[in-house]
């Protein structure tokens, strides 16, 4: 099978080039190669290349930017993605898409399921859920993974960035109000690839196992609580020069978009449906610095 893999520099692409090809011949884009603003391009790369498989890992993700840029993150993540839909349906490939818990309002007080209404309360989750619903208008085969806080080793992300300011900073102040589930990019890459080894062909029948669904670790926990996970976790916390962290309110950090206070991922449908279950958020963050430690000490 030909497998056409869109965005593979952002921190989920990166880690599918790894895990893809054990599904047949890669063909994999970033942004050099396709402009995701051109949508004559994306039908053109699709055409050409005529896979079987698409998978869709680009996005606008700068969510406080997208408040000052709503029809470049629209054209990105609500228009594009139903182009690749369209052209999907009409060679008869599948569409895998990914979206995030940020199309929900953060008012339920309980892990979203994936059929609760969503209502985004800033442009970011507004543009991704556009995209979700243009997948859905076409007759393209698809599964949309909603996943959130995504992190890794590479790019822009939380993990990083406390790492960075654990080095530069005596103090921190970390935003303890908002709940959610961190998720490392490796895991969503390789939980995608497990369901599509299982099921890829039930997911390919219209009306077979596709859809919407949550691909998020277990657990939940805050910004804060994060932190000081990968703070306590950081196996080179010697050259740390951050000697206190505190919890603040959202009010405490103004940010242009406003974020849900509460966007967990009710992960039980993957689990019923593929038998794939994603473990504690913890477990995760552990076997990343493992990771790390790994690749630094091999040189």
């Amino acid at each position: 099978m030909r497998i056409l893999l869109i965005g593979k520099n952002g921190q989920v692409g990166w880690e599918l080039q790894r895990t893809l090809p054990d599904l047949g011949e890669l063909i994999a884009l970033g942004r050099a190669e396709l402009d995701l603003t051109d949508l004559d391009e994306i039908s053109a790369a699709v055409r050409d290349i005529k896979p079987g498989l698409i998978v869709n890992a680009a996005a606008y993700t700068a969510v406080d930017r997208a408040e000052e840029e709503p029809e470049l993150a629209m054209t990105v993540n609500g228009v594009a993605p139903g182009v690749m839909a369209e052209e999907a349906g009409r060679i008869g490939a599948v569409l895998v898409h990914y979206s995030t818990d940020y199309v929900f309002d953060g008012t339920k007080g309980a892990p979203y399921l994936e059929d609760d209404s969503p209502n985004p309360i800033n442009v970011y989750g507004q543009t991704k859920l556009a995209g979700e619903r243009a997948i859905q208008e076409t007759k393209a085969p698809h599964i949309i993974f909603r996943t959130s806080w995504v992190y890794g080793l590479r790019g822009k992300n939380f993990l990083r960035k406390i790492l960075r300011l654990a080095r530069e900073k005596e103090e921190l102040g970390i935003v303890d109000d908002q709940v959610g589930t961190p998720n490392w990019c490796r895991t969503v890459a390789a939980a995608t690839v497990a369901i599509l080894k299982k099921d890829f062909a039930f997911i390919r029948m219209k009306g077979g196992l596709g859809g919407i669904y949550n691909l998020s670790s277990s657990g939940s926990t805050t910004w804060f609580g994060f932190a000081r996970a990968i703070l306590d976790g950081d196996p080179l916390k010697e050259e740390h020069i951050c000697r206190r962290v505190e919890p603040i309110k959202t009010c405490q950090y103004p940010t242009p978009a406003r974020r849900p206070l509460y966007s967990v991922l009710d992960n039980s449908k993957i689990q019923r449906t593929f038998g794939v279950r994603l473990g504690p958020w913890e477990e995760e963050l552990q076997e990343v610095f493992r990771t790390a430690q790994e690749a630094e000490e091999s040189g």
